[in-house]
């Protein structure tokens, strides 16, 4: 097959380990007018390296648009002819991936929907052993950091070192704030066990909406990401994909102006940098952290209702010790002290009561 004997394309290389990238396009290509419109008003930008385009969409209920399939490959390759901007495109089968190199793509990326499944990672990795392409890996769809590090460890195994990692949030049921919750302390983690791979995130799909995009950038961006991916279509309403979250290149030229690239390395201030980069961790994880007490009181809200209607004293002694040791244990696991978990669950446990006797 002739993508087994394909070089290494060394301006991919070089782009995916540039601080400040960006890759932007459509959701999915939906016509060769639709695509050449949109990658012109793109590359006029000055500001992007990658153009983006669904090629194959997976949707969740058949019958949806699934993309125009490997004719709008060709469509792609003179989109990148003209503007000169490299390309990507999502694969999920050995067959993508064949078509997709073929047509001189440049980066591939591997979907949230794909990664979750190892069978379909390896796959691919079969598929593109003895290539030296450029892969891009979205987290899972379920918040599952050891799925994630699966997918890379497979593409390692046959030779693939040109990975980078896209973060575009993870399924939450119920959530409204968010398409796909951030959970930015998977993304931390993975950047701390992989430091040498870039981590690019995807406000479109964390997003779901026009309206969060610069405020998840700009937070990526602070959190040390090296990149963005944003989906940007000449006539977002017209979309025929999410077009909810896709905004005008125009739109995309004005929020990139906004997002303040922070130094990394300095002589004289690369503590200071790495320190207010850690903190802005801190920061969102404490956010999160917030985020999950206040669900969990909900929770115990509940409870106290039940407990009322039912004529239930509220303090239950056997549960508070069943939680309180199921604690301990978790402690002992991720090395946190004793003391410390005593004293958070005793404060949790105040609250709940608090709740509870409030109802």
């Amino acid at each position: 097959m002739e993508t087994k004997s394909k070089n290494i394309n060394t301006e991919a290389h070089n782009l995916i380990y540039k601080k400040g990238l960006i890759i932007a396009g459509p959701c999915s290509v939906e016509s060769e007018q639709q695509l050449l419109h949109t990658a012109s008003e793109l590359a006029s930008l000055k500001k992007i390296d990658i153009l983006r385009a669904g090629i194959w969409k997976p949707r969740t209920n058949p019958g949806g648009f699934e993309g125009v399939g490997t004719k709008g490959l060709s469509w792609l390759l003179k989109a990148k002819q003209l503007t000169g901007l490299k390309t990507a495109v999502e694969v999920a089968t050995a067959k993508h991936v064949e078509d997709a190199l073929s047509f001189d793509v440049d980066v591939l990326w591997i979907g949230a929907r794909t990664t979750v499944n190892p069978f379909s990672i390896q796959q691919l990795a079969d598929a593109l052993k003895g290539t030296k392409t450029t892969v891009l890996i979205k987290n899972p769809v379920n918040p599952d950091s050891k799925l994630w590090v699966g997918a890379i460890e497979r593409l390692q195994k046959v030779g693939i070192t040109d990975i980078g990692l896209i973060h575009r949030g993870f399924t939450s049921y119920g959530n409204t704030e968010y398409r796909n919750v951030p959970m930015w302390q998977i993304p931390i983690e993975m950047k701390r066990l992989f430091p040498n791979l870039p981590l690019i995130s995807d406000p479109s799909h964390i997003c779901g909406n026009r309206t969060g995009l610069y405020a998840v950038a700009q937070k990526s961006v602070d959190l040390d990401y090296d990149g963005l991916m944003i989906e940007s279509h000449f006539d977002p309403d017209s979309a025929l994909t999410d077009k909810n979250q896709q905004i005008t290149p125009n739109e995309l030229g004005n929020l990139l102006d906004k997002i303040i690239w922070k130094k990394t390395s300095s002589s004289e201030g690369e503590f200071t940098n790495k320190l207010e980069s850690l903190r802005e961790q801190i920061n969102y994880l404490d956010e999160e952290l917030i985020s999950l007490i206040s669900n969990r009181m909900k929770v115990a809200k509940e409870i106290g209702n039940i407990k009322k209607q039912s004529k239930v004293t509220i303090l239950q002694a056997a549960r508070y010790n069943e939680i309180i040791e199921r604690a301990l244990q978790k402690a002992k696991q991720v090395e946190l002290s004793e003391e410390f978990m005593k004293t958070y669950m005793e404060a949790i446990h105040i609250e709940s009561i608090r709740i509870q006797n409030a109802i």
